[in-house]
């Protein structure tokens, strides 16, 4: 098992049922079920088109409940589209980290360890979609297209969904260990 620092840039919260675009906070206590308040918190979860072995609308596990996004690959990102910048907030990620450039290829099953103990499990890539490349053209009204090109460019680089693991409290700033699945030798 590969054990990997990294450190937690910015901790974000979807609790406008408005919208999916999250905001910054300091701190946050993770339960099972993920940021209490936050769009996607609960342990079950209503079955979407993610999942069309189910009927829609079926109870089942959240496998969503913390989106993490990578600070290098938003920049190849930002890159791909010629824009300035590609924010968190704008994706609707939960936590933005730094020193993990290949976040996306994070296998299954990976954790991820916070000082307090807290820990996540890494249940597989979070598909790229038009909404995040919808807000993103309001922000660069410029760039034609914007919105179906970030489908594209966000392929293999929009972050990695998680489940809690065990609660604890998360700060900004953390200093967290990656602890990568190995298929050949797999954590349990």
């Amino acid at each position: 098992m590969e054990k990997v620092p990294a450190k937690v840039r910015a901790i974000l919260l979807a609790d406008d049922p408005e919208t999916f675009v999250t905001r910054r906070i300091s701190e946050v206590n993770l339960e099972f079920g993920g940021m209490r308040g936050d769009r996607h918190f609960g342990v079950t979860s209503k079955a979407d088109s993610r999942q069309p072995m189910y009927p829609r609308g079926t109870e089942i596990l959240n496998r969503r409940q913390i989106t993490i996004v990578s600070e290098e690959e938003l920049a190849r990102i930002a890159d791909e589209l010629e824009v300035e910048s590609v924010m968190p907030e704008w994706l609707g990620a939960n936590l933005l980290v730094k020193g993990f450039p290949d976040l996306t290829k994070l296998t299954m099953g990976s954790r991820i360890l916070f000082p307090s103990g807290a820990g996540l499990i890494c249940m597989g890539e979070n598909q790229p979609c038009t909404l995040p490349g919808d807000v993103l053209q309001k922000h660069y009204e410029d760039h034609e297209k914007l919105a179906f090109r970030f489908v594209r460019a966000g392929y293999k680089r929009r972050g990695i969904v998680c489940a809690v693991e065990r609660p604890g409290i998360i700060h900004e700033g953390d200093e967290v260990q990656i602890l990568v699945n190995d298929f050949t030798n797999p954590m349990q």
